[in-house]
């Protein structure tokens, strides 16, 4: 357009400003789109994951090792285009640590909880299974490790009170070597103390990549108790979540698979091995993982102190104290396979003096043998009834 006199040139220079502007404002526009999706992309929150910061080979606050749990949480959050932040409790309180983290709404998921039916149902909800885990036998490469008739005439090393434990209890012609730990089973193994180790698989799997140059075969292990599907876990009120991760893992295969072979964790197929004991009503769900501290025994209907002529105690009240906090050592309601802590033969070992040793022993402790004192903890009425309780449960059978 051309500009003829001063009003129109004016106005022509105006409308070109004008012009100028717009394309500027459109060109701008243009090259912040990219950015503004990005910026879209960046605003999603981050996965919050629950873990236990010292408790390898599953997780760990150590940014060079963070552990098979937490690096299959990441990989999914990457999948989810979200990145990560970390509520770190320790696992070993377990339900607690449930409750008092994805439950209170700490964190957003929790990776490796047991696929039960029952498993804090239903508040808890859970993703397809990521990975089957148990217990093992470790031994020696040239080894066969096919099932339990391979452990006749061989010392096995067995975790206390462990689903192995009661499994074995029974076979005489297996000599079994109680250890506290998946860590001591594989040092007795190691110092030739015995010839195989019936143990917690992930653990072994570790100790065998980091600390034993992988010099020993891990045979994952098949039946009641021995083996289950692990998951992640979600709020109930997550299910959107739940749906988003279950739509990722499926081209997360290859990434879960190669993780546990970073960590040692064995993830192949398992053989079968037999029946464990038979399963409870009451504390320890059915088909539901047995842990260290935690014993399968069948439940048995327990006699009051009027019922056995006892008006010392109160032998409902006492079973109750003795499964709060005596079980971990002694088995719930008693039930114990190993017989110098099976507190079912105290008649039978010290006839008339029963209640005086058990006065004893539980006042002061026996601090040599893990047993601590309860005089300060329980009041001696609360004792009471537990000396009661355990009148109720003597074996009153043959010989000890």
């Amino acid at each position: 357009m051309s500009c003829i006199n001063r009003n129109e040139v004016s106005k022509c220079a105006r409308g070109a400003q004008l012009g100028r502007a717009i394309r500027a404002v459109l060109l701008s526009t243009a090259l912040l789109a990219p950015a503004l999706s990005a910026g879209a992309d960046e605003a999603k929150p981050p996965l919050r994951l629950c873990a236990d910061p010292t408790n390898l080979p599953f997780s760990s606050d150590d940014p060079g090792k963070p552990g098979l749990y937490l690096e299959i949480g990441q990989a999914v959050a990457q999948r989810l285009g979200r990145t990560v932040s970390t509520n770190w409790y320790k696992s070993y309180f377990g339900k607690r640590t449930v409750r008092e983290t994805l439950l209170s709404k700490q964190c957003d998921a929790m990776v490796g909880l047991p696929l039960i039916d029952d498993f804090m149902g239903p508040a808890v909800i859970f993703s397809k299974p990521i990975a089957h885990e148990g217990y093992a036998l470790v031994g020696a490469k040239d080894r066969k490790l096919a099932g339990v008739d391979d452990l006749k005439g061989l010392r096995v090393a067995v975790q206390y009170q462990s689903t192995p434990q009661n499994l074995l209890a029974l076979r005489d012609e297996i000599q079994k070597v109680t250890v506290l730990s998946p860590e001591e089973g594989m040092a007795a193994l190691d110092q030739g103390k015995v010839d195989i180790a019936f143990i917690w698989a992930p653990v072994a799997g570790w100790l065998n990549k980091t600390n034993y140059g992988d010099k020993y075969q891990i045979v994952s292990t098949e039946g009641d108790g021995l083996l289950w599907a692990t998951a992640i876990g979600f709020a109930k009120a997550s299910g959107a979540l739940r749906d988003e991760v279950d739509a990722v893992l499926p081209s997360l295969r290859a990434d879960i698979s190669a993780l546990f072979a970073k960590y040692g964790v064995p993830n192949g197929a398992p053989v079968k091995f037999g029946q464990a004991a038979p399963a409870t009503t009451s504390s320890v769900g059915a088909g539901e993982p047995v842990t260290v501290g935690q014993a399968v025994a069948p439940e048995k209907p327990v006699q009051t102190a009027a019922a056995t002529g006892d008006a010392k105690g109160d032998a409902m009240a006492g079973r109750e104290v003795f499964n709060g906090t005596c079980a971990h050592c002694h088995g719930p309601d008693a039930v114990q396979a190993e017989r110098k802590i099976d507190l079912r033969l105290l008649k039978k070992r010290y006839a008339d003096d029963m209640e005086s040793t058990y006065w004893k022993t539980v006042h002061d402790g026996r601090p040599a043998k893990g047993m601590p004192a309860w005089k300060d903890v329980f009041s001696d009425d609360e004792l009471r009834n537990v000396y009661a309780y355990l009148q109720s449960v003597q074996d009153t059978g043959g010989s000890n």
